[in-house]
C-alpha cells in the first residue's frame, strides 16, 4: 500500500506534468503532513500544468476535496482520471452549485390565507388539547370523590411547598417595592391637590382589588409556571411519562392534578401575603412623604376599602393559579423529544400564562364592576 505522493515532469509539450500517485484517502492524507499539502498546492496552483491521476490507488471524500481545492474549484483543462474516481469530483461540483445557487421557492398568490389557516388549525389544535387536559382533570377528581384513598398527598403537598412557601420571599420583596413606587407617584399628585388623605383609598383599592393578584399571578407563571413545563418537558424528552403509562399509574391524577390543585390552594395565601407587604410599603411610603401616620392608614383603610375586595382578589387567585398550573401542564405535554422544543414551551408557557392572567383578569373587572366599590 503506497501513500499518497506526486510527481513533477516535463511533458512533450511545454506544460509540465504533475503525476499522482498511491492512495489519497483521509488516513494516507493523514500521515504526509501540513508541508507536503503546501508543496502540492504551490505546484499546482501554476497555470498550465497538467493531471495525471490515472495511478490513484484509492480516492476518498477527503482527497478529492484537497484536489479539488488545488485545481481552484473546477476540473483542469488538462487531466487524465479514472472514470470511477471523475464521479467523486462530480458530485463534489454538485454539491457546491446546489450550496451556492439554491432559488428562492416561488411565492404563492394565497400565501397570505395559508398563513392564516396554519395558524387557525394550530390554535384550534392547542383548544382540543387544553379541553382534553381540563376534561380528564374533572374525571379525576369525580375519581377521587369515590377513592379518597388515591389522593395524591405527597405530591400536592410538595408542589404546595415549591409553588407557595418557596415564592413568600420573592413576592415579598416584589410587592414591598411595588407599594412604595406607587405611594410615591400617588403622592406627587395628590400634593398638588391637597388630596393627601386619599393616598389610603388608591393604595388600598388599587393593590387589594387589582395589583395585588395581578402581580402575583406573574411572578408565579415565571416562576411556577415555567419550572412545571420544564419539569413535565425532560419527563418527555426522558420517556418517563411513557414509563409511568407503561406501568399503569395514571400520569394525570399523578403529574396533572397535584401541581393545579396545589398551585390553586397556594395562590390565595400568596395574593393575601403579597397584598399586605404591599400595603405595609405603601404606608411606610405615605409615612415618609405625606406625614401620613401609620395609625391613621390602619383606621381608614377598612373604611375606604370594602371587604368585598379583599374576597375579589382571594378569588382571583384561586382562578389565576389553576388557569396557570393548566397552561404549564398544556404546554409540558406538548414537548417533542428534543431541547429546542423544550426551550420553546418553556417560553410559550410563560407568554400564554401571563396573557390568560390579563384577560381572566378584565374578565373579572367587567363581572364585578358594581361590587366592592365605596359609596361616595
Amino acid at each position: 500500500m503506497h501513500e499518497a505522493d506526486f510527481t513533477e515532469t516535463q511533458g512533450d509539450t511545454d506544460w509540465p506534468t504533475l503525476t499522482l500517485t498511491g492512495r489519497w484517502t483521509l488516513r494516507a492524507l493523514a500521515k504526509v503532513g501540513a508541508d507536503w499539502q503546501s508543496r502540492l498546492r504551490e505546484k499546482g496552483g501554476r497555470g498550465g500544468i497538467s493531471w495525471n491521476c490515472m495511478d490513484i490507488e484509492a480516492l476518498d471524500s477527503a482527497g478529492a476535496l484537497l484536489l479539488w481545492r488545488v485545481w481552484g474549484g473546477k476540473l483542469p483543462e488538462t487531466l487524465l482520471l479514472q472514470p470511477g474516481h471523475l464521479r467523486v469530483f462530480e458530485r463534489i461540483a454538485a454539491a457546491e452549485k446546489g450550496a451556492t445557487t439554491v432559488e428562492p421557492l416561488p411565492r404563492s398568490p394565497f400565501e397570505s390565507v395559508i398563513v392564516l389557516g396554519s395558524g387557525v388549525l394550530a390554535l384550534w389544535r392547542h383548544v382540543q388539547s387544553f379541553v382534553a387536559l381540563l376534561g380528564q382533570l374533572i374525571l379525576d377528581w369525580l375519581h377521587l370523590l369515590r377513592h379518597p384513598a388515591d389522593f395524591p398527598k405527597r405530591e400536592v403537598s410538595a408542589n404546595l411547598f415549591k409553588s407557595g412557601v418557596l415564592a413568600m420571599p420573592v413576592t415579598a420583596l416584589v410587592g414591598f417595592l411595588i407599594g412604595v413606587v406607587l405611594s410615591y407617584l400617588s403622592s406627587l399628585q395628590l400634593r398638588q391637590f391637597g388630596a393627601d388623605i386619599f393616598i389610603v383609598n388608591i393604595l388600598g383599592l388599587g393593590i387589594i382589588r387589582e395589583l395585588g393578584p395581578v402581580l402575583v399571578a406573574v411572578l408565579v407563571a415565571g416562576r411556577s409556571g415555567s419550572a412545571m413545563t420544564a419539569q413535565l418537558g425532560v419527563m418527555r424528552v426522558t420517556e418517563e411519562i411513557d414509563a409511568l403509562s407503561t406501568m399503569g399509574v395514571p400520569r394525570s391524577l399523578r403529574l396533572i392534578f397535584p401541581k393545579v390543585m396545589a398551585l390553586g390552594i397556594a395562590m390565595p395565601f400568596l395574593v393575601l401575603w403579597t397584598t399586605a407587604i404591599a400595603l405595609i410599603g405603601g404606608m411606610v411610603s405615605a409615612q415618609l412623604q405625606l406625614d401620613i401616620s401609620y395609625g391613621y392608614f390602619f383606621e381608614t383603610l377598612p373604611k375606604a376599602v370594602p371587604a368585598a375586595n379583599l374576597w375579589i382578589g382571594l378569588a382571583k387567585g384561586v382562578v389565576f393559579g389553576i388557569a396557570i398550573a393548566l397552561v404549564a401542564c398544556h404546554f409540558g405535554l406538548r414537548v417533542q423529544p428534543n431541547t429546542e422544543s423544550l426551550s420553546a414551551n418553556t417560553t410559550s408557557s410563560v407568554v400564554s400564562a401571563i396573557t390568560v392572567v390579563i384577560v381572566l383578569d378584565s374578565v373579572f373587572a367587567i363581572a364585578t364592576r358594581g361590587i366592592g366599590l365605596p359609596k361616595m
